[in-house]
């Protein structure tokens, strides 16, 4: 009786340990976990969505979000265009007199029924608590700087206070800004986590992370080593052809092991590097580029971005570095329609046992151009070539005698067979097209495993 009586108190503490667990870290410590299960985190950078949209707009994007595919929207309760002092959709500022130990009950109210709305579409909200401006001012942005080391604190534990019951929250610090040298930068944003933390039960209870500007090492060049950096954030920009998978695989490589996303790769219809006039403005295959090498250099997941969105561009606004439709009509550009089929081939084959592998390669590390990047799981491989170019594959490198062979079409998300062939040696494969634009994805699994 008394085994019975104690088996049951410990069934029911561990399901209550488990439902406090929304999202943790997998076993392997490379992917997330939402209730148990691996999280595939297909986001957007809604930066202003909190700020600039009234809660019919809000629902509005939301919805649309849900049913192009995204799980995530990275959005900020201080925001960036001049978030202090401009007030939201109803006319609340976020805090009284700035004072980040003072928040306004009635902006928050607004951002409680924003994320309660995402909930209802099954979206997590990546949550920034400030944008960086607030604490360092470097090279753009209107502040003014508010935090210090204590009110930071205070403001964390009330951001997670008011937050800790909610489960489709993962916490982002940062706001792309770096920590200054020779200042308290790292010190304040060790704060806020401290006070998010205490108010939310620890890691148990919360998954964090910091949101850079472009760097080398992402959030880890200064909190790799700190027990609230659940997984390494870094962003590389907005200019065309950059090296993402090198950033990836320098964070995967780190020590101790810890999941890594890049939360802001190039978006659509952004001048590349700042300059349209030069460069011109990126498009969908840009964009599409970028999320797969992502991914196949061992990200755990990939944002998407939009120009357009993340500052919710419309007449009632003004707008920084020409927007060229409004946030309701850009909700619909090419790459944000392809994003559900990023999805659907990332989440149609196991997800965890999934490592980056460009020994699949034969010709290996070729310039963003034209690359080729290569992932497997146990029993399948994928292999994104970004202009379609033909290549050679060492084969024997996942399960079975035999294997069947497809290409995926980023494009429209169509699987084209192409055929059966022994696992072993070498082989050449050509996509369906080449060229600009013609991306591909060769899927290779074990035959046995249907």
């Amino acid at each position: 009786m008394k085994k019975s009586f104690l088996f049951i108190v410990l069934t029911f503490l561990f399901f209550q340990l488990v439902s406090a667990q929304t999202f943790t870290v997998s076993l392997n410590k490379r992917y997330l976990l939402k209730d148990g299960k691996p999280f595939m985190w297909i986001g957007d950078t809604a930066w202003e969505l909190f700020h600039r949209l009234d809660r019919e707009e809000a629902t509005f994007y939301l919805s649309k979000r849900a049913s192009q595919g995204f799980t995530l929207i990275q959005a900020v309760a201080l925001a960036e265009m001049d978030g202090l002092d401009s007030p939201n959709a109803y006319g609340e500022k976020p805090l009284i007199n700035n004072n980040p130990t003072k928040p306004n009950e009635a902006y928050f109210k607004h951002v409680d029924f924003i994320i309660d709305k995402a909930a209802e579409y099954d979206l997590v909200i990546g949550l920034l608590p400030t944008w960086g401006d607030k604490i360092s001012k470097e090279r753009w942005g209107k502040g003014p700087e508010i935090f210090n080391v204590e009110n930071a604190k205070i403001f964390g534990k009330w951001m997670g206070d008011r937050y800790k019951n909610r489960k489709n929250i993962i916490w982002i610090l940062g706001g792309d800004r770096n920590p200054r040298k020779e200042t308290t930068d790292t010190e304040i944003w060790r704060a806020m986590a401290a006070g998010v933390a205490e108010a939310t039960g620890g890691n148990e209870k919360n998954m964090m992370t910091f949101h850079p500007q472009p760097n080398n090492e992402g959030a880890s060049e200064w909190f790799h080593n700190d027990d609230w950096l659940d997984f390494n954030m870094f962003q590389t920009g907005h200019c065309r052809d950059a090296s993402v998978y090198d950033k990836i695989k320098a964070s995967y490589d780190r020590t101790p092991t810890k999941p890594t996303i890049d939360g802001e790769p190039i978006y659509e219809d952004h001048p590349v590097c700042f300059n349209a006039n030069e460069f011109g403005t990126t498009n969908a295959y840009d964009v599409r580029k970028s999320l797969y090498l992502d991914l196949f250099a061992g990200a755990f997941g990939c944002t998407y971005g939009c120009h357009d969105i993340w500052q919710m561009y419309s007449p009632k606004h003004e707008s920084v570095n020409g927007p060229h439709v409004y946030w309701q009509q850009a909700l619909d550009l090419p790459a944000a329609k392809q994003i559900k089929f990023i999805k659907k081939l990332m989440e149609s084959r196991p997800i965890l046992d999934r490592i980056p592998d460009q020994t699949l390669i034969v010709d290996n590390n070729l310039s963003a151009y034209e690359r080729v990047q290569a992932t497997r799981g146990n029993d399948y491989a994928f292999i994104y070539t970004a202009l379609g170019k033909p290549m050679t594959v060492n084969l024997g490198k996942i399960t079975g005698f035999q294997l069947s062979a497809s290409w995926f079409n980023p494009r429209n998300g169509e699987m084209k067979d192409a055929g059966k062939l022994e696992n072993k040696g070498t082989k050449q494969f050509t996509p369906p097209t080449s060229g600009y634009g013609q991306d591909w994805v060769l899927v290779l699994d074990d035959a046995s495993k249907n």
